[in-house]
């Protein structure tokens, strides 16, 4: 499954991670930094991607409106690319459990 970084995380943490998850995206880089949350989601939805955060707008998004896309809310703090590939593949089982488990549509990350 494919990965759509939004804007508060770095955009260079689609290539770092492409061995995890190939064909993963960033917002910067869909000309989507600037587009509103209901944009972002509706793209992810089209485009099969779930997507990762660290802000609770998505979160609280996926309560209203359910899922897909579902959603990754890292809640690890503004970290540095580098801790936060470290939080992202330390949990990269349970990331892969999450987006086959149909009945969960937000996994929190500490």
């Amino acid at each position: 499954m494919k990965l759509l970084f939004d804007q508060n995380i770095s955009y260079k943490l689609i290539h770092l991670l492409s061995g995890f998850f190939p064909n993963s995206n960033h917002v910067k880089l869909l000309n989507l930094e600037k587009a509103d949350d209901k944009v972002i989601w509706q793209y992810a939805k089209e485009n099969n991607f779930v997507i990762v955060t660290q802000d609770s707008d998505f979160y609280e998004r996926s309560l209203i409106f359910g899922f897909p896309p579902k959603v990754i809310w890292l809640k690890c703090g503004n970290n540095s690319t580098k801790n936060i590939i470290n939080v992202i593949q330390k949990n990269n089982v349970e990331i892969l459990k999450f987006i086959e488990n149909v009945e969960v549509g937000c996994l929190e990350i500490y």
